[in-house]
This record gives C-alpha cells, structure tokens and sequence, in this order.
C-alpha cells in the first residue's frame, strides 16, 4: 500500500482561493469518484468534492472484494452468466459485457498503482462469494476497499491538476435556465454558499442507506446524488431495487458492522438458536443463495419465530472455517467483535439483515452520460444497467473502476471519443439517453458568461428549526424501514408516500428552506458562523433523504411484482410484463407532483 501523505498534504484551499471555474467537477471521493479523477485527460482542471475527508465514504468500508477474472480455469462469459442470474432478468447485456470484460485491465491498474491484493505462493489470492460460480473475488483481508481507497487516495494528493474540497456540501447543480445545460455546482463551504462553475459535473456521491433505520452505510450516504439529479430534471431508473445485506452486526450499541459474505463463502453456516441451518428451508444453495434471497429468510424466519422481529438476531457461525484462515482473511472482523465483546473463534455472531447497497439510480450510459447534458454519473449513484435487480457481490468495486475509467475520453466539450458511448440506455417514452442529450445540445453547448456575484447576504438561524429537523433524521427511516424495507405492501407504502408528502411541506415552511430553497443563482450567502455549516448540512442531508425517501416509495409502489431487491408481500411472484426498467423524471423543477412514472425495454 502507498504510504499517506503527511496532514500538509490534505489542506483544503480557502474559499477566497477558488477559482471561478473547473473544467470538471467530480461530487463524492469514495472509489469511483478518486478512480475518475485519475483518470480524466491530466490537462484538465479538477475539482474534487468531499462532505467529510477523503477517508471516509461507503467504498472504504467495502470489506468482501472485487470480482474480476483474473484465473485462467474461468472466463468473462462465466462472470457475466453469473451477474446476469443474480440480476433477476433486469440487467442490460451489453452494460454486463462492457463490464467484465474491462475487468482484469482495471485490476491490473489498481495493481500498478499499489493496491496489494493477498496472494497465495505468488498469484493473486480468489475467494468465492455468493452466487459465484467460480473463485474470481479479490481481496485485501477483509478491508479491501479500505486499500483500494486509501491508494487512491494518495495518488490524488500527488496530482497538481486535482485540487479536494474537503467539507464541500453540493447543494443542487446549477442549471442554465435557457438551455437546460449544467452549468456548475452550487456548494456550502467553509461558512459560504458558493456557485462555482465546470463545463462538466460528475455525480459520485455513493448509496443512499441513511434512509433506513438499519443500514450498513456510514452517515454521509444520503442519496444526495440522485436527490440533486431528481431535482434537476434528470431521468432516474430502478429506484426500487435496494440490496439488504443479509448478515449486519446486531447488538445493543453497536453500529450496524457489515459482516462480509466472504464469510460465508468460505464455510461460514448461518444458523438458528439450536444451531440449525435453516437457510436451507428457503432455498437449495442455503446461505449461499443471492443476497435477497437469503436476507428473506433470515426475515420470514424471524418473523414466525420471534415476538419481535425487529430487534431479534440469528446468528452466523464461523468456526467451521480453519482459524488460520480467519486470522488471515478477516482480521478486521475479528477486531470488530472482540470490541463487542464476541469472539468469532469460540462462539457466533447475531447478525441481522441491513440495508446495505442501491441498484438504483441516475440513467446512464456506457459513457456515464445523464440525460442533462453536462452533468454525468458513476458508482453507486449511477445507474449503468448492471446491477440489474440484485447485484452480484463484488461487482459494485468493480463498477467503479470499469466505468470510472472511462472518462479517460471525456472532452470538456461534452463530447466523446469512445465508442462504448454509443451503447446508450433505454429511458422515457422509448427514447435513449443518447437522443435526449443530442436533442438537448441542439439548443446550445456554450456556456453563458459568469455575472458578478451579488453582495453577500446573511443566512436566517438554523436552531429555532433544529428540533424539526433531528425528528425528521430520526423518523423517516423508522418510516421507511417498516414500509420499503425488505418486504412491502402497497396500503403500507400509500400511507407512508402521504406521510412524507406532509413532511416535505413542513420542511419547506422551515426558516432556512424559505431562505435558501428560493436562492438566486450567482449570489453568495454567507452564515452567521462557521458552525452553522453544521446545521446547514442537516438540513441540506434531510431535504435529500425526504426526495429519495418519496422517490424509492413511488418507485416500489409503481412497479406490482417481486423481483430481486424488491419484494411485495401482495405481489409475491415475478411477473414477466415488469421485465423493464421503472423511469422516474420530473418535468417541471421544484414540483414533485410532476415526477412521471413509465417503463423502458431492457437493452
């Protein structure tokens, strides 16, 4: 691994010290936006957003791998069966070739820039994970994407071209109100609300699972990717599809540790109180089956076996596997527990399902195009077409890299080279993502002048809202959990859409809303202190989760099946006329009640 740099290194610059414009603007600094920023033409300016340090983001807690072919007893066509078996029929083929076929080329990258993968007598070390047919799962321990991030990192702060905002809040893109073009980023940093210009934006802002009472993510991920693009006008996919991680730490106290299925690959055995297998009763493959499938046994038991599910356990048992192999591969787990009290060696883990990662996302294509030009998308707030229902384990690394890789190409033009932009997404009303960017750049691709800021002008007090907003934080995902959760019923979820239909009102009648959700573009709002960044954060953190809260409940309810990540316990089965894409897009800004709801053929 490469060694950090020293705390000099990681100064952000002043807000005084911005320039004005960026050629691009990448929004997150987990894996997939770090690996974009490497990626793009060194010539470029970049501007490169965090919310908190670069430490600290979904990637970095990654612990189970990254899928890759990379031995030669297995084959590209055998990862893309398998993604495709896991995506429940929702997948888009081309997307999943593109994918693992770029594969070993992206690891190979990640080996020359220091990654250090295990190894075994000198070749990389395979571990197989649920719904693999084959060993094809690199890893690093059990703390993989914490090398993979920290690597990225450090290469990073070594280019001059790449200057890290640590700290910066996105608020919304900054849209040309003529064209429909993105024009830049309107941000909350160091005490200001800020516009800052870039002829392209990359959207990298990770997962939503803060919007569940029970998740695995950290507390920055809020969905503030597609809640920005929604709010824009951007066309959003598959927003129903949610991953519930079947085996999160469950103890009083504790955060919800992600307890890899790595684990379970190599020999792990979930069990009841008396020891029983009972994954066995729900499907063939036990707790090797997909990840939605096992997460709804671990609930359908719970549900029949215990008075309160909700805070009930099972557990999983790693003392079928050698001790030396847990020493090796799981030492992160294994200090976890002992910091709870469990030692993995002598008895199991209680463990219960988490929310843990979102298929769904913005529309994009195999270039990372939206459908607003200027403004693209990558990792796990995009939505490229290969996750399909269900992601396949270990393939959310990797789909950082493969798609961040390809902004290699990108002109600041918002024009490409790469063909692999020819291969475009279905979306609404049976056109592309391609057509709706061609028909948009017809109108313009030139960018207004800057107009000088306006004078500043002082920010209304966050506090007298506060105590709205922690009940907010704390009710909305209690709400969602028990309603969008790992099973849902459309009465359930119409009551929750008009629950928070009424809390989003109440937000907006807040002092801050009223102040800063009818902002002018270009004027700079400076806050009364540097600790109202704080608050203003919350608020900003609450507003998106109260969108993709609304945006993942319309979605579910929309779509009258069962399928990979989403299940209704009123439409249990699959249903072959919901073999599409859902499309979410609102038409006029500012007016949820004019979000459309349609179908796209799979590509």
């Amino acid at each position: 691994m490469v060694e950090p740099l020293p705390s000099s290194v990681l100064r952000s610059p002043l807000a005084s010290e911005l320039p004005p414009q960026f050629d691009v603007i990448i929004v997150g600094a987990g894996a997939a936006g770090l690996y974009t920023a490497l990626c793009l033409p060194d010539h470029l300016q970049i501007g490169l957003l965090t919310k908190d340090t670069l430490s600290l983001s979904a990637s970095d807690w990654a612990q189970g791998g990254i899928a890759a072919v990379t031995d030669p007893e297995d084959s590209p066509a055998l990862h893309l069966a398998d993604t495709l078996q896991a995506g429940a029929g929702l997948c888009d083929y081309e997307a999943v070739k593109f994918l693992v076929e770029q594969a070993p080329e992206c690891i190979q990258a990640l080996v020359g820039m220091g990654v250090a993968f295990d190894r075994h007598d000198g070749t990389l070390a395979l571990t197989l994970e649920a719904a693999h047919s084959r060993r094809r799962v690199l890893h690093a321990a059990d703390t993989t994407g914490r090398e993979v991030v920290s690597t990225l990192t450090a290469q990073v702060l070594r280019r001059k071209n790449i200057c890290v905002l640590s700290e910066a809040l996105t608020l919304d893109l900054w849209m040309d109100e003529v064209t429909d073009h993105c024009q830049g980023i309107c941000l909350l940093y160091q005490g200001q609300v800020l516009w800052l210009r870039a002829e392209a934006v990359i959207l990298a802002t990770g997962g939503g699972g803060q919007v569940f009472a029970q998740t695995t993510n950290p507390e920055l991920s809020t969905g503030d990717g597609v809640a920005i693009a929604h709010r824009a006008g951007a066309i959003l996919r598959d927003l129903e599809f949610v991953q519930f991680h079947p085996t999160a730490l469950t103890k009083p106290g504790a955060p919800r540790f992600l307890i890899s299925e790595a684990v379970r690959g190599e020999g792990a055995h979930l069990v009841d109180d008396h020891g029983r297998r009972f994954a066995f009763d729900y499907h063939p493959a036990g707790e090797l089956a997909p990840r939605d499938v096992v997460s709804r046994a671990i609930f359908s038991y719970l549900q029949t076996t215990h008075a309160d599910p909700a805070s009930a356990h099972v557990w999983l048992d790693l003392r079928p596997i050698a001790p030396e192999t847990i020493q090796h591969r799981f030492p992160n787990i294994i200090q976890v527990c002992q910091r709870w009290g469990i030692d993995v060696f002598r008895e199991p883990i209680p463990v219960a399902p988490a929310a843990h990662y979102w298929m769904g996302g913005i529309a994009t294509n195999l270039g990372n195009q939206t459908s607003i030009p200027g403004v693209y998308a990558v990792g796990e707030t995009a939505s490229t077409g290969v996750h399909g229902a269900n992601r396949l384990a270990s393939n959310s690394l990797l789909e950082c890299l493969v798609f961040g890789a390809q902004f290699a190409h990108l002109e600041v033009n918002g024009r490409w080279r790469s063909e692999a932009s020819e291969q475009v997404v279905e979306t609404l009303e049976g056109g592309s993502t391609e057509e709706l960017l061609e028909h948009s750049n017809r109108k313009t691709s030139t960018l207004a002048p800057l107009t000088p800021l306006q004078p500043i002008s002082k920010l209304p007090s966050t506090l007298a809202d506060s105590d709205k907003l922690k009940m907010l934080r704390q009710e909305l995902p209690r709400l969602v959990w028990q309603s969008a959760g790992i099973c849902r019923d459309g009465t359930t979820m119409a009551a929750a859409i008009a629950q928070v239909e009424y809390w989003q009102e109440e937000f907006a009648n807040l002092a801050v809303s009223r102040a800063l959700l009818h902002r002018q573009p270009g004027k700079v709002v400076a806050l009364e202190a540097i600790a109202a960044d704080a608050e203003l954060r919350v608020w900003a953190e609450t507003r998106n989760l109260l969108d993709v809260a609304w945006l993942i409940l319309k979605s579910a309810h929309f779509r009258t099946e069962s399928r990979g990540g989403h299940y209704r316990v009123d439409y249990p089965d699959v249903a072959e006329a919901w073999a599409v894409h859902t499309i979410a897009q609102q038409h006029h800004k500012g007016a949820f009640s004019n979000t459309c709801w349609s179908k796209a053929p799979l590509l």
